[in-house]
């Protein structure tokens, strides 16, 4: 039985133990209190693991820590945590991404008053010292056609209902899993609403598999071809396309256009 009012919050992790102290802090200091963490330990390091343990015993909120016995990717690791979340509402972070202080209470009371089942937001993006050095404002209404040309959401600003999740869950792609599931939910929702406040902080970080260019250019093509049946060379185009606009939007916020 799932809880009213409850929310779900997923962690992967797998070598943030620079970041991720950082991480649960910003979610320990919630203001909407009604939430578990559910961690999922996808790393196979034994002093990685002791690192997590010791840093979440130091919290009173409810959690639950998953140890895969093998490392499979973000993706599928968000599905074990989900599996055995009991909450109404369900919501991502990033091990090394960090919270506004009423993300939750905000976003909840946001999705009850428009009455919708899949909300984000707009985000601060910051370097490894936790230095601002962006900010990215997404459209208020996000349609499918414009969702499969650029994409704008930042996982950990999402939350959604749990009446979304059915048969809906995260690919085992090495990146752009979340990408792909925004487009398979847009389906059927039409289209997506975004609050208009910076809730997340997003942690950009040059070397990280998240920034790797050369993967997301391969899933970007696996996620088009293979996952959403577009042909060869549509799929082409589409990772060219959305290869491009990712580099006009990087421009933009570094050179704070």
């Amino acid at each position: 039985m799932f809880k009213k009012n409850f929310i779900s919050i997923i962690i992967p992790y797998h070598k943030k133990r620079i970041f991720f102290k950082e991480t649960i802090k910003s979610i320990n200091k919630q203001t909407y209190k009604n939430f578990e963490v559910i961690i999922i330990f996808d790393d196979i390091d034994k002093s990685e693991l002791n690192y997590v343990k010791k840093i979440i015993e130091n919290f009173s909120f409810k959690k639950k820590l998953i140890i895969n016995n093998k490392i499979i990717g973000a993706g599928l690791s968000r599905n074990k945590g989900i599996s055995i979340s009991k909450g109404e509402y369900i919501a991502f972070c990033d091990a090394d991404d960090l919270w506004n202080k009423d993300k939750l209470k905000i976003q909840l009371n946001f999705m009850k008053k428009e009455k919708i089942l899949f909300s984000h937001s707009n985000y601060l993006i910051i370097d490894h010292n936790s230095k601002k050095i962006g900010n990215l404002k997404v459209p208020k209404n996000i349609s499918y056609n414009q969702l499969i040309k650029s994409c704008d959401i930042g996982l950990s600003t999402v939350m959604i209902s749990r009446s979304l999740i059915k048969n809906n869950l995260f690919s085992g792609l090495k990146t752009k899993e979340d990408y792909l599931l925004w487009i398979k939910l847009i389906k059927d929702l039409k289209n997506f609403k975004s609050i208009d406040k910076n809730l997340v902080y997003w942690r950009y970080l040059k070397n990280s598999l998240s920034s790797s260019n050369t993967q997301k250019l391969l899933d970007a093509f696996k996620l088009y071809k293979n996952h959403l049946n577009f042909s060869f060379l549509y799929s082409i185009f589409c990772v060219l396309r959305l290869s491009c606009n990712a580099l006009i939007k990087k421009t933009l916020i570094y050179f704070k256009i």
